[in-house]
C-alpha cells in the first residue's frame, strides 16, 4: 500500500492556462477534465472551466489544479491550494480519513463520487485543506 501527495492549485477560470504554462516550464502532459465534460455545470459560465486537472513530468513533477465555482468563496492568494491524498486502497485512504478528520471541519464527507471509488474534503484543525481520494485510471 502506498499512498502519494500533490499540490492542488485553486484558481477562479485560469486553471487551464496555469496548466499549460507549468506544462510548457516543467514538461510532462496534461489533462484537463471541463466540469461540462464530467456533466457537473452549475453556471454555463463555467461550463469550460477545469473541474479536474494535472500536469505530471517524466521529471517527478507533478500539481493538480482546478477553477473554484463562483458560487463558492475564493480570494487570490488566499486559500490558493489543498493537499491531495491519493491511494489505490480504499481501506487505507479511509483510515487515513478517520484520523485527520479528528477536530477538522468536513467540507465534503468522504464517499464515492462520480469521478472516483471514494473522494473527500476537509479541513484540519491548522486550517489546512486536504483531498483525499481513491485512484481510477482516466479514460477522457
Amino acid at each position: 500500500m502506498s499512498v502519494t501527495t500533490t499540490t492542488h492549485l485553486n484558481f477562479r477560470g485560469a486553471a487551464r492556462e496555469a496548466l499549460d504554462f507549468y506544462r510548457s516550464v516543467f514538461g510532462g502532459r496534461s489533462v484537463a477534465v471541463t466540469y461540462q465534460d464530467a456533466g457537473a455545470v452549475q453556471d454555463e459560465n463555467e461550463a469550460d472551466w477545469v473541474m479536474w486537472g494535472e500536469v505530471v513530468g517524466d521529471n517527478g513533477f507533478h500539481v493538480m489544479a482546478y477553477d473554484v465555482p463562483g458560487q463558492l468563496p475564493l480570494a487570490r492568494g488566499k486559500n490558493p491550494f489543498f493537499v491531495s491524498v491519493r491511494g489505490e486502497d480504499t481501506g487505507e485512504i479511509t483510515a487515513l480519513w478517520g484520523r485527520l478528520a479528528q477536530g477538522s471541519t468536513v467540507v465534503r464527507p468522504l464517499e464515492a463520487a462520480q469521478w472516483a471509488p471514494l473522494y473527500g474534503m476537509l479541513t484540519d484543525r491548522f486550517g489546512i485543506t486536504w483531498v483525499l481520494d481513491v485512484t481510477v485510471p482516466y479514460n477522457g
